[in-house]
């Protein structure tokens, strides 16, 4: 295994020495990611696509590279036009049609544009910041004050009863899509007191054995899903009807259609339930988000 291979992406601060035309461009307008148009999967442009559109990004941020190709992003006036083969499409879209690696960069792209957009001004005393060029920062020149990129730490959690999956139908969810349960992490929270309360709280089971399972950035705006296993130990389920509409027991063989696409932990949460106590692999090639 080379270096390469255990970390393809590199989160530094400063830029490789001078720009190539096979950059990756992360370029951003209300929220939307500019993509190829034409193309049988969604591509993300390179240094020698952008042409004169260079001119018109403002805002740009170097991300660090991936498998040692440098990343950038930046911002385009939501009032300029998409340029011709390219379009504007919404992140949470590509969750499935672009490569993992390029997935989580682009993710990481949309958080310091929107982190930095939001920092322009000190939260303390309200003067203009300024970027730091050594640390992901923005600074207070006035009183020194420092702001850096936050995360919102969340749960997701799979809970198993006697051979069977908890699944429950969100209020958020316009699509049918049934999924495991998940949170945010409340002040001075563990990541296990905060499975224990939210599912408590949504669904009214009590756990035990919580088992830590895998994480995933998750840039809807700022989140990172932390997953867990558990045991449900009492209660009867109690949809509380704010977050949870309903939500029922299913086996390995009862999983149904609508559930979330591969490249989310929710998804390996529920293939990992279906292998462990049915023997076998969910055969669907994607689902829904």
């Amino acid at each position: 295994m080379t270096n390469e291979d255990y970390l393809p992406l590199d989160h530094g601060m400063i830029p490789q020495p001078g720009e190539t035309e096979a950059d990756y461009w992360f370029v951003f307008h209300d929220q939307t990611l500019l993509v190829a148009q034409d193309a049988t999967t969604p591509a993300i442009p390179r240094s020698r696509d952008i042409g004169n559109l260079r001119s018109r990004l403002h805002k740009s941020h170097y991300l660090g590279s991936l498998r040692g190709t440098s990343c950038h992003a930046a911002i385009i006036d939501s009032n300029e036009p998409s340029p011709e083969g390219f379009r504007f499409v919404e992140l949470r879209e590509l969750l499935h049609l672009l490569h993992e690696e390029l997935f989580l960069m682009a993710g990481r792209a949309l958080q310091i544009v929107n982190w930095a957009t939001n920092h322009r001004f000190c939260g303390r005393c309200g003067m203009p910041t300024i970027e730091e060029q050594k640390e992901r920062a923005m600074r207070c020149p006035a009183c020194d004050y420092s702001s850096f990129p936050r995360l919102s730490p969340a749960i997701i959690v799979a809970i198993v009863r006697d051979g069977r999956l908890l699944l429950a139908l969100h209020a958020r969810t316009k699509n049918g899509m049934r999924t495991v349960l998940a949170g945010y992490l409340e002040p001075g929270e563990s990541f296990e007191s905060c499975v224990k309360r939210e599912v408590f709280e949504e669904v009214g089971l009590r756990l035990d054995n919580i088992r830590y399972f895998g994480s995933q950035p998750w840039p809807f705006p700022d989140a990172l899903m932390v997953a867990f296993t558990a045991d449900h130990v009492s209660g009867e389920i109690a949809a509380n009807s704010v977050e949870i509409l309903e939500a029922a027991w299913y086996g390995p063989d009862e999983i149904p259609e609508k559930i979330p696409g591969r490249n989310t932990v929710s998804r390996k949460l529920i293939d990992w339930f279906v292998e462990k106590y049915g023997g076998r692999r969910i055969d669907r090639s994607s689902g829904n988000n």
